[in-house]
């Protein structure tokens, strides 16, 4: 009676004790935490018009491309970088778990037969003793040391998940680049075929006019050389489309053949995004950056660990219990009984040559390092979209005066090719002409190639499409769900 008397007083101080914790060390602030010192107001850059915030979550699907969107879904699953980051993603939420059951009580098991000898008032016994106990233990957060480290736990896994989605976008980005670049590669081996096809022409006239006596020797080899030329750039170009190919390969683990042959639909077609609205403030733009928001709960983890590492320098109170049957037998006489345990156990640390400071100092330290993480992240994210902004805008200036350009010597080469038939040309002009409006030919379908990127390269830099609220999605989900 006066066991359970006890008991029972010791019950509502264990109360007590946990609704009085605390949690020592510093509580985050997200505002105060993540302020970055002269961060602009608004973008120095020219933001483009006409353009759809809401359209970034199915950005990819209006290429009205399926090999496209099949490609990054495929280069998705494949990517070593997807797979590394679903993994932190499984070891974080582990470690969350383990956090968590921190917090409650453990209960184990145990079990003994043992045969030795017992003094029972004076005789010596020897007997059979088997005993089975269940024991809890239950350590009381009073400082709050367990909490933080659960907020720490719960904030890792958070980063986790918003690097998984860096991943994505990088990867989506990545895949999106190389199939631009193939097709424009395209683009230019069209230019480089019909040059040659123009090229040869060119020579095989020269060559019959030489033989009647109207063209001298000179111009004939110069023809034959520059039909020759473009018959080498040709195949060094042919060659650039084989290795982009075979990145694209790589990146998706298709099958060649397979890609070559699905490759043939829309063959030199460049794909023409839409337009990307822009918010004018850069914090709103920042926040919708996966990045950004992993740095920040990188921040957060390490402002629980200040507080976790402050708490192992203060007691430890746990509560102790066990409970089970235990029976003796010796020989004639058997004893059935039941024995239990209950009790606090407090354990304070008294030295320890400063390890628990030292412990505490790092945990700042690596805070202060998480914030300059964090800060840096912040202007570099800026610096992306200011670097994109300024190639997007312009590559739309460079397109309409390389569109001039390129109508212009087409008309020029026209008019020299008739003077050179008529014999008011000479060969030499013929072919700095057709030199000239190859150029020019080359230098649009790489600009426009380039505009292409530019997008890319902006949709990339504001987030991909990505919102804090984006839940981890399979890599195996349906291609739809894909930003």
């Amino acid at each position: 009676m006066k066991t359970s008397l006890r008991l029972l007083t010791l019950l509502p101080l264990a109360f007590m004790l946990l609704s009085g914790c605390i949690a020592v060390g510093p509580d985050y602030d997200r505002t105060k935490a993540t302020s970055v010192p002269n961060q602009p107001e608004q973008w120095q850059e020219t933001l483009p018009h006409a353009g759809s915030q809401t359209s970034l979550e199915n950005w990819w699907a209006q290429f009205n491309d399926p090999l496209l969107i099949e490609l990054i879904h495929t280069a998705q699953i494949e990517s070593n970088s997807l797979a590394a980051a679903t993994l932190k993603i499984a070891q974080a939420r582990a470690l969350n778990t383990a956090a968590i059951s921190a917090s409650l009580p453990v209960i184990t098991g145990a079990a003994a037969d043992n045969r030795g000898t017992t003094i029972l008032g004076g005789p010596i016994i020897v007997g059979t003793t088997i005993q089975a106990q269940a024991q809890a233990n239950w350590e009381i957060d009073l400082f709050g040391g367990v909490q933080r480290r659960r907020e720490s736990s719960l904030a890792r896994l958070d980063a986790e998940m918003a690097n998984w989605h860096v991943a994505r976008i990088s990867v989506a980005a990545e895949m999106g680049n190389l199939y631009t670049n193939y097709r424009g590669c395209e683009q230019q081996v069209k230019l480089f075929e019909a040059d040659v096809i123009s090229r040869q022409q060119t020579a095989s006239l020269s060559e019959k006019l030489g033989n009647a006596g109207f063209q001298s020797s000179a111009n004939v080899a110069l023809a034959r050389a520059s039909a020759a030329e473009g018959s080498a750039r040709l195949v060094t170009q042919k060659a650039e489309c084989e290795i982009a190919i075979k990145s694209m390969v790589a990146l998706t683990g298709m099958i060649e053949s397979d890609l070559k042959q699905r490759l043939q639909t829309r063959k030199a077609e460049l794909p023409s995004p839409q337009q990307i609205q822009v918010a004018q403030i850069p914090a709103q733009v920042i926040a919708q950056r996966p990045d950004i928001a992993a740095a920040e709960r990188d921040l957060a983890a390490a402002s629980a660990d200040i507080g976790a590492r402050i708490a192992e320098r203060f007691p430890k109170i746990s509560l102790l219990g066990n409970v089970g049957p235990m029976n003796f037998n010796s020989g004639d006489l058997a004893i059935n009984a039941t024995s239990w345990s209950f009790g606090p156990t407090v354990s304070l640390p008294i030295f320890d040559s400063g390890k628990l400071a030292a412990n505490v100092e790092t945990a700042r330290v690596a805070y202060d390092t998480a914030q300059t993480n964090y800060r840096q992240r912040v202007r570099g994210a800026i610096r992306d979209v200011e670097e994109a902004l300024v190639r997007l805008n312009s590559m739309a200036e460079r397109e309409q005066q390389a569109l001039i350009a390129s109508n212009g010597f087409h008309e020029s080469l026209e008019a020299a090719q008739e003077r050179w038939k008529n014999g008011l040309a000479s060969q030499l002009e013929l072919e700095e002409t057709r030199r000239l409006s190859f150029n020019a030919d080359l230098t649009l379908v790489t600009i426009k190639r380039e505009h292409v990127n530019a997008w890319i390269a902006l949709y990339r830099a504001v987030g991909g499409g990505w919102q804090p609220n984006d839940a981890v999605a399979s890599t195996t989900s349906d291609t739809n769900q894909m930003n």
